[in-house]
């Protein structure tokens, strides 16, 4: 029923606004107050949550049915880079970036969708409870907006985060915890050419480590990489110093703990042996979330997916979004997908299909609301 409210030639005028909007992390004000503007047209109370580096967008609007629980609605105002001059078509059903830029597609699908979807609540009057929006920030950059949020603003028990890709269906109910690391290998200088035998490599020591210690598929849930290193100052020079930076991540909290455990021993033993300092430095950037199969919430979202003529195909990703930090902090959050397509590429695209699908399954969640046990 719900498919016939949405307007969809709307629907892509309002997404194509949003991608010619430059909005890369912590630059964001721009699309702010468009969305600022648009959303008090829906009839939204919007305030922005300023932090040190940049803002979110809170609004709220207020519900017309004090039976029906109030639903988090949420998605990222920023991009990938490269977004300067984003150029697109619209050819055969699809819309995908046409230049050197990605199309923004992440996460400006799920903006135009759930614009579009107050649009049409107001328009038809749908009964509805209290629904709060929450466009976050450098979500890109690590979820810096999300983790910045002030949660004692915020009621819902509930959240629906639009920020994931592939077919309008899938819905992620795992994400794992995602552990960053740095480590500082401290060796002695010494002249190349004349005493090199005085000198400790730092370079040389950091290609020990980086050969020795855990890397890639750990097992099924668990991951590690070593993404960036830096060192040296010039070729007549024996390093002093190294910098490696890396990352660990895994759906389960004991195997991550395991791995991190011997990827750090493991450098303090070869640094030790070859003559070097070491220092690490770790931060946990999100936690791991998992919903159960027979979570009510989630039952509930299958059956609106079939409903809606859907397919409910539940994921687990290696990836993590605001999802993480909402369910950290009390909100059973499911990350559903928008339709967008290769993401964070020049190839991004959505199919206008699921633009429309995704804009529909989330009006017809809030219509169905009050049907979760």
């Amino acid at each position: 029923m719900m498919k016939q409210y949405i307007n969809q030639d709307r629907l892509i005028e309002t997404f194509t606004e949003l991608i010619r909007i430059n909005s890369p992390s912590f630059n964001e004000r721009e699309i702010g107050e468009f969305l600022k503007k648009r959303l008090e047209y829906a009839g939204c109370n919007v305030e922005f949550q300023e932090y040190d580096r940049s803002f979110n967008l809170i609004a709220l609007k207020k519900g017309t049915n004090a039976d029906i629980p109030p639903l988090l609605l949420s998605g990222h105002m920023d991009t990938i880079e490269p977004t300067e001059g984003i150029a697109f078509s619209i050819e055969e059903g699809v819309i995908r970036t046409t230049g050197s830029t990605v199309l923004g597609a992440d996460d400006k699908s799920a903006l135009a969708q759930i614009l579009e979807v107050l649009a049409v609540i107001n328009e038809k009057e749908i009964p509805h409870g209290d629904l709060e929006i929450v466009f976050t920030s450098a979500e890109e950059n690590g979820l810096f907006g999300a983790k910045n949020l002030d949660f004692t603003r915020l009621s819902s028990k509930h959240a629906l985060v639009l920020d994931s890709s592939g077919g309008v269906g899938n819905i992620v109910i795992a994400a794992p915890t995602h552990h960053t690391y740095e480590m500082k290998i401290t060796g002695r200088a010494a002249h190349a050419g004349s005493e090199p035998e005085n000198g400790i490599s730092a370079i040389r020591v950091a290609a020990r480590i980086i050969s020795e210690v855990p890397d890639g598929r750990i097992n099924a849930g668990t991951t590690a990489n070593i993404g960036v290193i830096k060192g040296g100052t010039a070729t007549n020079v024996v390093p002093k110093e190294v910098i490696i930076k890396g990352e660990l991540r895994s759906h389960n909290t004991g195997d991550l703990e395991k791995t991190k455990q011997a990827l750090f021993n493991t450098a303090e033993t070869l640094a030790r042996q070859n003559g070097a300092k070491l220092e690490i430095a770790g931060r946990k950037e999100y936690k791991a979330f998992r919903i159960d199969e027979n979570e009510p919430f989630l039952r509930f979202l299958d059956e609106i997916y079939k409903e809606c003529g859907l397919e409910p195909v539940h994921t687990t990703t290696g990836g993590g979004s605001d999802a993480n930090i909402f369910n950290q902090n009390g909100i059973m959050a499911i990350n559903i997908s928008t339709g967008m397509q290769k993401v964070h590429s020049t190839e991004e695209h959505i199919y206008i299909k699921d633009l429309f699908n995704g804009s529909v399954v989330v009006l017809s969640a809030i219509a169905s609301l009050p049907q979760i046990p």
